[in-house]
């Protein structure tokens, strides 16, 4: 059996620009996408979390150090600059290896700078 299982994410990043004339995707500083191991083209889930809706499209590079999170075409009418997103990456793993996936997770500040974890990822029980 194979388990869908979160790959990577950006998490808390700010939108800096939203083009409605762009052909779909989401910009993203390069730096940010290698620091998640994100690649050019793969599909992202956007969550938004100033006002909650999701997406599916893809990402495409943007300028290194840039801070860029762009939300390009349609979806520029569901997420605007400033909105606070997270940018999800998932993967197939087979069973044993979704045993130990650890997914990578990026914090970043209000300019989209890669910031330390200070804690890990939250684990809740299925007793709870």
């Amino acid at each position: 059996m194979k388990r869908v299982l979160l790959k990577s994410k950006i998490h808390r990043a700010t939108v800096t620009e939203a083009n409605l004339e762009y052909n779909g995707s989401v910009t993203i500083d390069q730096e940010l996408m290698e620091a998640a191991d994100i690649v050019e083209y793969e599909q992202v889930q956007i969550y938004n979390i100033t006002s909650g809706t999701r997406l599916t499209t893809y990402a495409i590079l943007g300028e290194p150090g840039s801070g860029v999170i762009c939300i390009n075409g349609a979806a520029a009418h569901l997420v605007k600059p400033n909105d606070l997103v997270i940018i999800a990456s998932y993967a197939e793993y087979k069973e044993k290896e979704s045993r130990c996936h650890q997914p990578k997770v990026v914090l970043v500040d209000g300019q989209n700078s890669p910031v330390p974890a200070t804690a890990e990822m939250p684990v809740v029980s299925g007793s709870e």
